[in-house]
């Protein structure tokens, strides 16, 4: 379970720019939810993974995932727990190495290497067998350099790394976003594929409502840093893109747009 209790963010504190974003916010994910979140622009949703993965710290609040507190934990350490796809195709792996060193790091990221090889042929099989999911051939290019790879085959590529080692938690960073939409939408059947097969706990940041719609088994809806909206289950399996839609023009009313 993942439990973020009491947040406060502000940025350029006591400065003209000064920007409170979280006050007093709490959000809890229960074990093996797949969460769609989406919001206005800033209203918090990347600061959001930002703050769970330590890449940014809260002024103050826990974040706790399985009973361990992550507050004032490094990023690296989280790492272990968290694995992330970022928007770009290009932040999830590095291009001048093959696939199969791409996948040798992800899956030793938790361990120490000392003074050992870092890439081990015994894995080669497993490395297959889970390229193998994607359905896209890959499992048969382990030589071919991951910068030579289409953005969707790519993306495919981080999302198998990123899931590779069963982390504790999954954060989706608008990971469709800089891809085609066909290129899309198989990522995103991939993506809901790979988390129910491996039962993982999920918070996707995405601006397609039709995603928030059609994936997942629970949709939260972000604006200035607090949830507005809130569905799962039977609810949101009835809630359409126009209800989404009908909140989305309420924030921008308001907001005098």
């Amino acid at each position: 379970m993942l439990k973020l209790s009491n947040i406060y963010k502000t940025f350029n504190s006591g400065t003209i720019d000064e920007k409170i974003l979280f006050s007093d916010f709490s959000l809890t994910v229960k074990n093996g939810e797949f969460v769609g979140v989406i919001g206005s622009n800033g209203s918090g949703k990347t600061t959001m993974l930002n703050i769970i993965s330590g890449d940014i710290s809260a002024d103050s609040g826990n974040i706790i995932l399985d009973g361990t507190n992550l507050s004032g934990m490094k990023n690296f350490k989280r790492a272990q727990k968290i694995g992330r796809v970022f928007q770009n195709p290009s932040m999830g792996t590095c291009p001048s190495m093959t696939i199969w060193e791409n996948m040798s790091i992800a899956d030793n990221k938790a361990r120490i290497f000392g003074l050992s090889f870092g890439l081990n042929r015994q894995r080669k099989d497993f490395y297959r067998s889970q390229l193998e999911l994607l359905g896209m051939g890959l499992e048969n290019r382990l030589s071919t350099p991951a910068g030579s790879l289409s953005g969707g085959q790519r993306q495919a590529l981080a999302l198998i790394m990123a899931t590779m080692t069963s982390p504790d938690l999954l954060l989706l960073d608008e990971h469709t976003a800089a891809l085609d939409p066909k290129s899309s939408d198989t990522v995103m059947t991939l993506t809901e594929k790979i988390i129910r097969e491996k039962n993982i706990t999920t918070l996707m940041v995405t601006h397609n409502l039709r995603y928030a719609v059609e994936y997942g088994t629970r949709a939260v809806m972000m604006h200035d840093g607090g949830i507005i909206m809130d569905v799962c289950g039977e609810e949101k399996k009835t809630t359409s893109i126009n209800d989404y839609l009908k909140i989305f023009n309420e924030i921008s009313i308001e907001c005098g747009n």
